[in-house]
């Protein structure tokens, strides 16, 4: 039996794709022990408790960037949360840590490598994060989602995705889907989504030219995320909902998607061969516009920036889009430039790792 420790969190980005390898580790080996390394902060608080995975705290621990007292405490409480984990790897006999980055992976990656383990990471981003560039420092089992990322040595396996994705057959299932959310099952659709927490110039842009929208042929079911703000356009044809649960079935009844370019939505996009429109979130590091080069650069997706989105990009660009040559087109150049199977490549690696023989 093998025993496995799992660290990441604080964002969906994180949580999601070490769930599915966790589902992933379930099926295979059901009599494997699974424990999952995070904080009382993040979406594992409440996510990993509801798929029935053992989770363990620690600290938060954000790395510091500029000299103040916080950075003078780091490497105190840093050792600290080494010491925890290496007694939790004792004491559980863990046989391999798997990090997929956030403020429990650091000091996982420390830790394992103190007890002599392998160390396995998941990058999911195009743009490294903190604690796996560190990591990866000390572990030649790393792996990325997207090709190019700059790493040296990660191997490119893609993102471990959700069954309910993977598995899905779009196309038999859209008449469902659409009625699911009210929608005409036989017209063009387009789905617009910025994620949990929404996004407001994505909202306001594309909701801004919803009887346009529908005037052209198009229904709409606009997912807002509930921390930001929106008015429904109180268009019969534009749906509009603050979040959604079966986003396997907003997948299956779009034509196109209009989205955030978080690196789990690019790849399930991908994948699933749905022809996109990214906008990348424009704070932070900037990985999201890095995290869409490769679909776009295959012709399956087009980006744009949050400013861009007027208007006259909905009549100019957006519509025309929304024609069964150009979404054809794109759906196949989406499709070339994703991949459905990260969670198994994943697994192969940590089975590598453990030198365990694969199934």
């Amino acid at each position: 039996m093998t025993n496995y420790l799992l660290a990441g969190g604080g964002t969906a980005g994180h949580v999601n794709p070490l769930l599915a390898l966790a589902d992933l580790i379930r099926r295979e080996e059901p009599d494997a022990g699974i424990i999952v390394l995070g904080t009382r902060e993040g979406l594992e608080a409440r996510l990993v408790p509801e798929r029935g995975y053992e989770l363990v705290h620690i600290e938060r621990l954000p790395f510091p960037r500029r000299p103040n007292l916080a950075a003078l405490r780091f490497p105190a409480r840093l050792a600290r949360a080494i010491a925890q984990v290496r007694a939790v790897i004792r004491d559980r006999e863990i046989d391999v840590v798997v990090g997929f980055g956030g403020y429990a992976a650091a000091p996982a990656y420390r830790a394992g490598a103190r007890e002599g383990i392998p160390v396995v990471i998941h990058e999911a981003n195009a743009k490294p994060g903190m604690a796996n560039r560190w990591g990866a420092r000390s572990t030649p089992y790393v792996a990325v989602t997207f090709a190019g990322t700059p790493i040296a040595g990660a191997r490119v396996t893609g993102m471990p995705l959700r069954p309910e994705i993977t598995g899905l057959d779009r196309a038999a299932i859209r008449g469902e889907a659409r009625a699911h959310f009210g929608l005409d099952p036989s017209r063009r659709t387009l789905l617009v989504t910025g994620g949990s927490l929404g996004a407001r110039a994505l909202n306001r842009g594309i909701s801004g030219s919803a009887r346009e929208l529908v005037d052209a042929g198009v229904q709409v079911l606009h997912v807002w995320g509930g921390l930001t703000e929106l008015e429904d356009p109180d268009v019969p044809g534009y749906v509009v909902i603050p979040y959604c649960d079966r986003m396997d079935l907003a997948f299956a009844a779009c034509d196109l998607a209009v989205s955030r370019a978080g690196s789990t939505t690019v790849s399930e996009l991908a994948g699933l061969g749905i022809p996109s429109v990214l906008v990348p979130y424009a704070v932070g590091n900037g990985e999201q516009r890095f995290n869409a080069a490769g679909v776009v650069e295959a012709g399956g997706a087009v980006l744009v920036a949050d400013d861009e989105l007027t208007p006259a990009w909905v009549r100019s660009v957006l519509i025309p889009l929304l024609t069964d040559a150009q979404l054809n087109a794109m759906s196949e150049r989406a499709r070339s430039a994703g991949r459905l199977d990260g969670t198994e490549r994943l697994f192969e690696l940590v089975r590598e790792a453990v030198g365990a023989p694969e199934s």
